[in-house]
């Protein structure tokens, strides 16, 4: 029985006797008993521990780090705090694929906060920046899904996957040395990507076993959570309690997300032959992914399930108030009226889905009687990676 399964039946008996123990109560005073590190921290003098705001987020590609980075957004935001933002001639990432380095970041001399665009892991670099508390997250996705996404969402970038006759991922899996090419510029969204990201070398051969068992353990010394996600709410209830945060720090929307007509099934042995071909990426996914549930265990299952409902709830709440009853209706970037809320296309060949504003809130309201900040709070909620950059670019300066 795998781990996740092994969890859920903990879950399930842990939440059927918390039910029986307090009548079939789903408040918020039963949720604080259970996990009590997770009260409200709106008084700094209540003697709980305060929110920390020194964060680095890795955002690695195609793993749902957009989906995090509009949350880290959000929450610089509402805390008044600092963003390390790319220099303009960067674009919205830290000239990517070079490594880190505090040359690319714009107002090098106001200390971040929070960084979460998207570079080359470079942690010497990163120390020489962020404050000394700093905490470092991450997050991974399952090698096969991620490598589908990524050459579709790179087809017309990666030289690697542009030489495939007609776009074949097959093709590319049966003989990969035959287009690959370690040292052109964007090989690295062809092999080992998440090893790329997190600083370390995509194309260390699968003998290296010392190389490859030293990587995934400098990773996890360095980094305080890896997120998975495939799990993302429990990753975010993880990211909860070690951060102190609120409930409403960690409500999201889904972004950068392709259209289906734009994704190929991943089926006929070509897991195993992505995950051969990735093994570095396989082999923190699957560390960090059993490090997950074991961290989630410790925290009780009866726990993280009432915590995921509540989360979905406040969510379900936000939605109602933003676009007046269920999920917004995801629409292509040409769909989309509001030029400021259009997702970036890789590519003419690859759709990717956005969100646009009902029009009783985009001029003011919020569907909901929210009035001006929560007509914001929508706003900011769907807005993609490459213009939320801008708005806080402009912000900080202005600021």
């Amino acid at each position: 029985m795998s781990q996740k399964k092994i969890f859920l039946v903990f879950v399930a008996i842990s939440t059927v006797s918390f039910l029986l123990h307090h009548g079939g109560s789903w408040t918020m005073e039963a949720f604080h008993l259970g996990c009590p590190a997770l009260c409200s921290h709106s008084s700094s003098s209540s003697g709980l521990k305060p929110k920390h705001t020194n964060i680095l987020f890795l955002k690695t590609h195609k793993t749902a780090s957009s989906t995090m980075q509009n949350l880290l957004f959000r929450f610089a935001e509402r805390n008044k705090l600092t963003v390390g933002l790319p220099i303009l001639a960067c674009g919205h990432q830290f000239c990517y694929p070079r490594a880190f380095s505090d040359q690319f970041v714009h107002l090098r001399n106001l200390t971040p906060n929070i960084i979460t665009n998207h570079m080359r892991f470079n942690r010497a670099e990163l120390r020489r920046l962020m404050p000394n508390n700093t905490v470092y997250v991450t997050i991974l996705r399952e090698p096969s899904s991620m490598f589908e996404s990524l050459f579709s969402y790179f087809n017309q970038h990666c030289q690697s996957f542009k030489r495939v006759p007609n776009g074949s991922l097959e093709a590319f899996l049966e003989d990969p040395w035959r287009y690959y090419r370690p040292d052109e510029k964007y090989s690295m969204y062809a092999r080992n990507t998440l090893t790329f990201d997190l600083g370390g070398d995509k194309d260390r051969p699968s003998t290296d076993e010392v190389y490859a068992r030293a990587f995934v353990a400098e990773v996890e010394r360095v980094f305080s959570l890896v997120m998975i996600a495939e799990h993302f709410e429990e990753s975010l209830v993880l990211l909860r309690h070690l951060l102190s945060w609120d409930l409403e720090d960690v409500l999201y929307l889904n972004h950068n997300m392709r259209t289906s007509a734009s994704k190929d099934n991943v089926t006929n042995g070509l897991p195993t032959k992505i995950r051969a071909w990735n093994h570095l990426d396989a082999r923190l996914y699957d560390h960090f992914n059993a490090s997950l549930w074991r961290q989630l265990a410790v925290l009780g299952p009866a726990c993280v399930a009432r915590e995921v409902r509540l989360l979905r709830r406040a969510q379900e709440r936000v939605i109602r108030s933003c676009f007046g009853g269920g999920l917004p209706q995801q629409r292509t970037a040409v769909q989309i009226k509001n030029k400021d809320l259009r997702p970036w296309k890789p590519s003419s060949k690859v759709d990717i889905v956005g969100y646009d504003l009902p029009v009783n809130v985009s001029r003011g309201g919020s569907g909901g009687g929210g009035g001006e900040a929560a007509s914001e709070l929508c706003l900011r909620l769907i807005m993609p990676e490459v213009q939320y950059t801008r708005v806080l670019q402009r912000s900080q300066v202005l600021r």
